[in-house]
């Protein structure tokens, strides 16, 4: 009985449990849901987008049946990428050549690219892909998973990054200095802002005049973006390389942005202006705006910690000189 038992116990501890192997699996593949993620995405992009080919037809436009071509190709490639690194972690052997190595990171920054490529042709309202001339999204599931996809991209490029090289981009950006990140989304934010509003303004103002009111509104989608972009690209480049920006000047270009996008985002994406038609015009106009007053209300919290910190230290150096006060009242008494 006990050499049965001791057998029992020995294979017993050589088996695996289920909390092991998820354990292992998990230490082995950190980024597969994301692989997996990428992979939905660039399947139901594909199928978007050749069936957005498909209607299109012949449009005798060269360069939109490139761009639908590229669109194609692109999916096409993302979904065998992320279908073989899939299929690839399941074996222990053929993830060695792929989980944490340089194999990796060169698709993921190949995915990266191909993505970003991807969103600049079926965003675009010259190629009525995902959008049509309006700038108003057509084809949902081109449009919101091709930015979906760009996302999922940019996270495993991250990802393999941080575990690869101990590069941590996002805590990079939160460690190097204050309001990094926002000031980076925000000049994003503005570039497409700027890109769209000079894409509906070729279209409906040089190519087709719609009315002087909705091209005055174009220019100024036009301005806000350009001037957001220079914004914070001079914050950003500041805070990279010195690691802080005067906090007046952040002030200054953050109480401005603020301004002009509360006022810009009403007389952009009202029924009038080119971004009502909910496409890149009209979200990123909003994120533009959302981000410059997530920039102000950052700022007026540190002014008021500053102003607190001041407010603390004064109190302590008038108790320091009391106490020194009343100290030497005593002397003078004994």
């Amino acid at each position: 009985t006990e050499a049965k038992s001791g057998t029992f116990r020995h294979i017993s501890h050589r088996l695996p449990t289920m909390t092991d192997t998820t354990e292992g699996d998990t230490s082995r593949s950190p980024r597969f849901t994301h692989w997996c993620a990428l992979f939905v995405f660039s399947t139901i992009v594909l199928g978007a987008a050749v069936e957005a080919a498909n209607n299109n037809g012949e449009s005798g436009d060269p360069k939109t049946e490139s761009n639908e071509k590229w669109s194609i190709v692109c999916a096409a490639c993302t979904f065998a990428f992320c279908a073989l690194v899939i299929l690839m972690h399941f074996n222990a052997v053929t993830s060695l050549f792929i989980v944490g190595t340089k194999i990796e990171g060169l698709l993921c920054l190949v995915l990266a690219a191909f993505w970003s490529g991807l969103v600049a042709v079926v965003a675009d309202s010259r190629h009525g892909l995902a959008v049509n001339e309006k700038g108003a999204v057509s084809n949902g599931n081109l449009y919101y998973f091709s930015w979906a996809g760009l996302i999922c991209a940019v996270t495993l490029l991250t990802g393999y990054l941080r575990s690869a090289f101990q590069i941590d981009i996002q805590g990079e950006l939160k460690t190097r200095s204050a309001r990094l990140s926002v000031w980076t989304a925000h000049m994003a934010a503005a570039i497409v802002v700027m890109g769209s509003s000079t894409n509906i303004y070729k279209n409906d103002c040089v190519n087709a005049f719609v009315g002087d009111e909705f091209c005055r509104r174009t220019k100024l989608g036009i301005g806000l973006g350009a001037v957001g972009t220079f914004f914070a690209l001079v914050v950003v480049f500041m805070k990279i390389y010195t690691s802080k920006a005067p906090f007046l000047l952040e002030g200054v270009f953050g109480g401005i942005l603020v301004g002009s996008f509360a006022f810009g985002t009403a007389y952009i994406t009202s029924e009038q202006g080119p971004g009502s038609p909910l496409g890149n015009l009209y979200y990123f106009t909003w994120g533009c705006f959302l981000s410059s007053f997530l920039l102000c209300s950052s700022l007026y919290d540190d002014y008021n910690a500053a102003k607190s910190m001041g407010r603390g230290d004064n109190n302590d150096l008038a108790m320091e000189e009391g106490n020194k006060a009343d100290g030497a009242a005593e002397e003078d008494q004994i």
